[in-house]
């Protein structure tokens, strides 16, 4: 409980904090998806992977917001900020939570690489290619790295649900008092 009080007393702070988190999650993921001659680890993203990159990019321009709107600390300030942090917190986290399914599931029960993401969307209207994205292919159900046994859409779940959660914490507007 201290430790919510005093994040609460410095959200500015906070929210700044959770902003540099998730860019420093996107910056682990460009140096991941860079080639391996040029000093990255050259794995390829996936559509499900490039979405997840979106959201997490989200996030963090929702907390650069909510610390831009803590300063004058209005209550419809606040709001704003919750709903930001929620929205992009739950992107995030519905899009991981779908790929660490597609990669639970038994070999051979995802059909085969589709199309790239970049000739998807040349090619069919947005909603189309958000619906085939999101039902993943080959190419999502594979694991290639993983860090003390979670894959990498494993942990971006896992830090998505817990800045949201920070977030909204930090970000919920206080009650007025009587007195005031």
């Amino acid at each position: 409980m201290r430790m919510i009080t005093w994040l609460r007393s410095h959200r500015v702070a906070a929210n700044l904090a959770g902003a540099a988190i998730c860019f420093a999650l996107f910056g682990y993921a460009l140096y991941a998806a860079h080639p391996k001659d040029l000093g990255g680890l050259g794995l390829e993203p996936c559509p499900l992977c490039i979405f997840q990159r979106i959201a997490v990019v989200a996030l963090g321009v929702a907390f650069v917001l909510a610390a831009l709107l803590s300063v004058p600390r209005a209550r419809a300030a606040g709001c704003v900020a919750v709903v930001l942090v929620t929205l992009a917190a739950s992107a995030g986290a519905g899009v991981a939570g779908r790929h660490v399914y597609i990669q639970s599931q038994p070999a051979g029960s995802i059909p085969a690489c589709g199309a790239t993401l970049e000739y998807m969307m040349d090619v069919f209207p947005v909603m189309y290619v958000l619906r085939k994205v999101l039902t993943g292919s080959g190419e999502c159900s594979k694991i290639d790295w993983s860090f003390l046994g979670l894959s990498m859409p494993g942990w971006v779940l896992l830090w998505a649900l817990a800045l949201g959660t920070v977030g909204v914490i930090i970000n919920w507007p206080r009650r007025r008092s009587a007195a005031a």
